[in-house]
């Protein structure tokens, strides 16, 4: 069986689009083999920068995602592109729309542009987005830009995944109260003020700037406020500019790349743990009986996930002796 992945690994080592494609969707869904397939991945990759692109909705993040790459490309980067949508929390699918948005660099060489949806993620990414970045990683892209659904307090997930995280921010749209609400000075690396032929923009980064002084530590007085105009592509080059200059120096930095590799380990960690024992429970047919014991209020849902965890520990005694 595992053959097949092997096959794709191979490959998306020669630059294969259609494996890469493929290999992501198996991994996406979790086929059977995804966890040793993603082991020869991780091998292959480690070279790739990230870039996380993230703010309001409405602020034009996909287009300037789109006028970045296109920028990128011309500078003789090879780009891979994942466009985040919020899913339906009902059927769980998504439009996918940012794609649309992208149809001019989805045809230019060197970029294959990826959508997904967040599948009721709360920061944005879903777990399989990190898997994605490794399989464009281990297929040479130079640069992988991921473009999230929008910040609110609790979406800033891209953080634990990026090595760059631009903040686009849209004159008028009170961005600059909604950054200190959703703690945003702590996780951007470039803010960009998109929409620049606004009215209202330099007092926008003015606010910003404020904001930094007042808010943040010495290091990010320093962060970069840039103002664009992404359908016309004014200043897309100074921000390309402050992006690859920043991904250098984050590059010198041992400790970054640590702390990001811890939070994969334990965010991975909790997510497979919690797969494997719901999907046990729902073997067993316990689920459906446990949850009408928890509204009737004859259990409580703390009492039932330290029973889960027993087992697993019980679980694992055994198999020792």
């Amino acid at each position: 069986m595992f053959n097949d992945w092997q096959n794709l690994i191979d490959n998306i080592k020669k630059g294969s689009e259609r494996a890469m494609a493929r290999m992501i969707s198996r991994v996406e869904n979790r086929e059977p083999g995804w966890l040793d397939a993603m082991k020869i991945i991780h091998k292959m990759s480690g070279k790739a920068k990230i870039v996380g692109v993230t703010g309001a909705p409405g602020a034009g993040k996909s287009t300037l995602t789109n006028t970045i790459t296109r920028e990128l490309v011309n500078r003789k980067y090879t780009i891979g592109v994942i466009a985040v949508d919020p899913s339906s929390p009902f059927t769980g699918g998504a439009l996918l729309g940012d794609r649309l948005r992208m149809t001019e660099v989805c045809n230019m060489e060197g970029v294959f542009v990826r959508s997904m949806a967040t599948r009721g993620a709360l920061g944005g990414l879903n777990v399989a987005a990190r898997d994605i970045v490794k399989i464009m990683d281990a297929a040479g892209k130079d640069i992988i830009i991921i473009e999230t659904v929008g910040v609110g307090q609790a979406e800033i997930d891209i953080v634990k995944t990026a090595d760059n995280i631009m903040v686009v921010c849209v004159p008028g749209m009170g961005d600059g109260i909604q950054a200190i609400k959703a703690g945003i000075m702590e996780i951007a690396s470039i803010f960009v003020i998109n929409k620049a032929d606004r009215e209202g923009v330099n007092r926008t980064v003015a606010e910003i700037a404020m904001m930094l002084n007042i808010c943040s530590g010495p290091s990010d007085k320093n962060i970069p406020i840039l103002k664009t105009i992404a359908t016309t592509g004014e200043g897309v080059a100074e921000l390309t500019d402050a992006l690859l200059h920043d991904l250098e120096a984050k590059d010198k930095k041992k400790d970054w790349v640590e702390e990001r590799t811890k939070e994969e380990i334990l965010n991975l960690l909790e997510k497979e743990v919690a797969r494997y024992l719901w999907g046990k429970w729902e073997k067993e047919g316990k689920i459906d009986n446990t949850v009408k014991q928890i509204i009737a209020r004859e259990r409580d849902p703390y009492s039932v996930v330290e029973e889960m965890l027993e087992s697993l520990i019980a679980e694992h005694k055994c198999e020792q002796f």
